[in-house]
């Protein structure tokens, strides 16, 4: 068996790898005078034409400095030099007075002038967004996932990325069994105290006879394509200060858990597409589990098959066995019901939303008539000022920007405007095709939020601007004798509303395997994720500018989620060790969030409307509140022996699955003691179903809890008892929740295979811990065969 790693930004050439580590700027916009200048002079950024250089100056340097020289003031001043850029941008910054600077703007060459802005840095923005905090909550309680070992299986590790040095780490664990191994371009000495192990498995591949390509990848733990090297530093990158995309969410990068230890696995080379065997993934998961990992990220899946079919399945349960917690991406084939990967009980399950950041350019149409921000992520710092753009207005098909719709000669040299289809025949991906075939400059484009963009769409110079937005572009151009469009590329904001939303192309659930068990588990961001990159292949080929090269990228995907679930999983180990990876799930489940930054329940941008735990599990994981739970719902191996067992598994499938030949299936049982409740209505619009759960209390005091529903039309539910007590810690209470589905005769299997869906909340009596599960009922997939999800995630 092999499977193919997938990329929702596209596939390029292979495994591009999909999205965690995000990390952001905040923009503190201050006066850059200084005390010690005179009132009216400040420091700006100046931008020039370099091909106005007159013949006599060698280097643009010395043709900024003689134009500074050559500036003067009735006061005597004089301007100051700070930096000359030839390759973030043309041009230099100085200190000016205001007289400076009118004399510059009218002399030959000059293009622009911005006024300095600071920054205020802080750490990589997703820890930001999650919560975590360096003098309170799981960080400092966890040490920062101390000595806690994340094996990673993936497509390997650029162990000289910054992220991946480990000053001020303490000396390895004594109880780590693993080692670096030596291969092509990679050896011990590439091993450290933050990077501990590195293997690589590709027996299985090369006996299928697709050698590993000696081009476009590395028969080593080395990665070349990236994906490996960005959930690393997801899940546990060293600070490094000044990490950007081109321009874009610049500040410091750091992991989820920044002094945990990373373990690499590389299962994934290149032959014609970047592939990797089921043999070779087991290998590195046993491998894993031998050299004594606490915590597994899997960041790729196979298609959904029984579980004795599936490497990941089998390997996890071994790994559960041994105390180790397996986060794995849920797949990036949403917004499709029943299109969830990595499905199995014993497995955290992990989808992925935005975060509270967007990338952006400020557009000014005309001499400043209209001012709008839209969305870009451009990598050049490209000042487009003033110039001319076109609308096909009247003709319909070139007002939308159809394929072959516009003359290239009408539009060489300028901007073109794209408006939106509100038919929805043509998507932004056309519009960009027709825009790249007439070679115009760029392009504006009007799109709603369910368009994907990721940041290698913008080969070219283009905006984005939402609907609104987009009417008044247009009404402007139409308006306008000679229509022109100025640029301001590489912005960056923060808190952006509503967030975190459920990513377009996030896989839902239920599970086409386990519909028994509501999937996916948790939400976490996986939107335009900056981690740690490799510098040896380019990231993006952009126009007039070639391929380009970063330590650092921007990447979207349930790969990206997964490591920030495997991070906080870290974090929560080294804070609970005696905890089971049963109760780590819960944690993060019972205590996910379900509104947004707004207020209001989180989104699923597909639609624009409210989601549901189809879509985002038990809601958006919050590290601190996971910390302390109060409760969780614990589950033993038996418990999952008696789950397969109920799922009418052959004695051979269950040995196969769980290594393990001394049991019965006398209790079999398809209600596992799980944080969530799903009902599976097959061709019925009715059904009832008592549920069985045990809690466990995990505060360190006695304490009581009452039950509070709050279920929609069509779903009554009853707790009995709705009052639990416990001792102390460590105590149990059991309770039944009895769930009575009537959707009605209207009611008919939906796109997205949902009935309707509640909440059981325990709220602690004169305590702080509440304690959340989603109940849903969801229609059986009852269409002929079965589904085959092919994903990289």
């Amino acid at each position: 068996m092999s499977y193919q790693f997938k990329s929702v930004t596209r596939i390029m050439g292979a495994f591009t790898g999909i999205i965690l580590m995000i990390l952001s700027i905040s923009l503190l916009v201050l006066s850059a005078a200084s005390a010690s200048m005179s009132r009216d002079r400040k420091t700006y950024i100046i931008h020039m034409d370099k091909s106005a250089m007159p013949a006599p100056f060698s280097t643009h340097h010395h043709w900024y400095m003689s134009i500074l020289s050559s500036l003067s003031s009735p006061d005597g001043d004089a301007p100051t030099h700070l930096y000359t850029y030839n390759r973030v941008m043309d041009g230099f910054s100085g200190v000016l007075s205001q007289t400076h600077l009118d004399k510059l703007q009218k002399m030959p060459g000059h293009l622009a002038t911005y006024l300095e802005t600071f920054c205020h840095l802080h750490t990589t923005h997703t820890p930001k967004f999650l919560g975590l905090k360096k003098q309170a909550g799981l960080w400092p309680a966890a040490g920062f996932g101390s000595d806690v070992i994340v094996g990673v299986i993936d497509s390997g590790v650029w162990p000289e990325s910054p992220s991946f040095k480990d000053d001020g780490m303490p000396p390895v664990p004594e109880r780590w069994r693993g080692a670096c191994e030596v291969g092509v371009e990679f050896n011990a000495s590439h091993c450290n105290r933050k990077l501990i192990g590195a293997r690589s498995f590709s027996k299985g591949l090369k006996h299928y006879g697709l050698n590993i390509s000696t081009t476009f990848d590395y028969d080593s733990p080395r990665d070349f394509f990236g994906h490996g090297t960005h959930t690393s530093s997801t899940i546990a990158g060293s600070r490094v200060r000044n990490a950007n995309y081109f321009g874009y969410a610049e500040g410091t990068a750091i992991g989820v858990a920044p002094m945990a230890r990373i373990a690499m696995y590389k299962i994934g080379f290149y032959n014609d597409t970047l592939k990797a065997a089921a043999v070779d993934v087991l290998a590195g998961m046993d491998q894993a589990i031998a050299d004594g990992v606490d915590v597994m990220s899997l960041s790729l899946g196979f298609p959904e098959t029984t579980f004795d079919e599936n490497p990941i399945a089998i390997g996890a349960f071994a790994a559960l066995k041994k105390g180790i917690f397996v986060a794995c991406s849920a797949g990036n084939s949403g917004p499709r019901p029943y299109s969830i990967l990595n499905g199995a009980p014993w497995i955290t399950t992990v989808a992925a939303g935005t975060v509270d950041r967007e990338f952006a350019a400020h557009v000014t149409l005309g001499n400043e008539e209209l001012s709008v921000l839209g969305k870009s992520v451009y990598p050049e710092n490209l000042f487009v000022s003033r110039e001319p753009i076109y609308f096909g207005y009247g003709n319909r098909s070139k007002e939308i920007c159809e394929g072959n719709s516009t003359d290239p000669r009408a539009v060489a040299g300028k901007y073109i405007f794209c408006a939106f289809d509100y038919k929805g025949n043509i998507t932004v991906s056309q519009q960009l095709k027709e825009v790249r075939r007439t070679r115009a400059a760029g392009a504006i484009i009007s799109a709603d939020s369910r368009q994907n963009l990721f940041p290698d769409d913008f080969d070219m110079p283009f905006v984005t601007v939402n609907l609104n937005n987009g009417e008044l572009v247009k009404k402007y151009i139409i308006n306008a004798d000679n229509a022109t469009v100025s640029i301001k590329f590489q912005i960056t904001i923060l808190g952006t509303k509503p967030s975190p939303q459920v990513a377009n192309f996030s896989s839902r659930g239920p599970s086409l395997r386990s519909p028994w068990i509501l999937k996916p588990d948790i939400l976490a961001p996986g939107v335009d994720i900056l981690g740690a990159w490799v510098p040896n292949r380019p990231i993006a080929t952009v126009r007039d500018l070639g391929k380009l090269l970063t330590e650092y990228a921007l990447k979207s995907g349930t790969s990206m989620s997964c490591p920030h679930a495997a991070g906080i999983a870290a974090l929560l180990k080294a804070t609970h060790r005696e905890w089971s990876s049963a109760a780590i799930r819960s944690a993060m489940m019972t205590t996910a969030d379900v509104l947004d930054n707004a207020y209001d329940m989180i989104t699923d941008i597909s639609t624009g409307a409210a989601g549901t735990p189809l879509d985002f599990g038990a809601g958006h994981i919050n590290p601190n509140k996971a910390m302390d739970p109060g409760l969780v719902y614990d589950i033993e191996i038996q418990d999952y022996l008696n789950y397969l067992c109920a799922m009418n598994y052959t004695s051979q499938q269950i040995r196969v699955v769980t290594g393990t030949s001394n049991f019965t299936c006398e209790h079999g049982n398809l209600d596992l003691n799980y944080p969530s409740f799903i009902i599976i209505l097959n061709n019925s619009n009715t059904a009832s179903f008592t549920f069985k759960r045990v809690l466990t209390n995990v505060a360190d005091t006695r304490s009581t809890y009452t039950a509070a529903v709050k279920a929609r039309v069509g779903m009554k539910v009853t707790v009995e008892p709705a009052t639990l007590s416990f001792a102390g810690k460590y105590s149990k209470a059991d309770f039944n929740l009895t769930v009575n589905i009537n959707l009605g005769n209207a009611f008919s299997p939906k796109s997205n295979f949902l009935g309707n869906f509640g909440y059981l909340t325990w709220n602690e009596v004169k305590g702080k811990h509440t304690v959340r599960s989603p109940i849903v009922a969801a229609f059986a997939n009852n269409s002929s065969g079965v589904t085959i999800v092919e994903n990289i995630a």
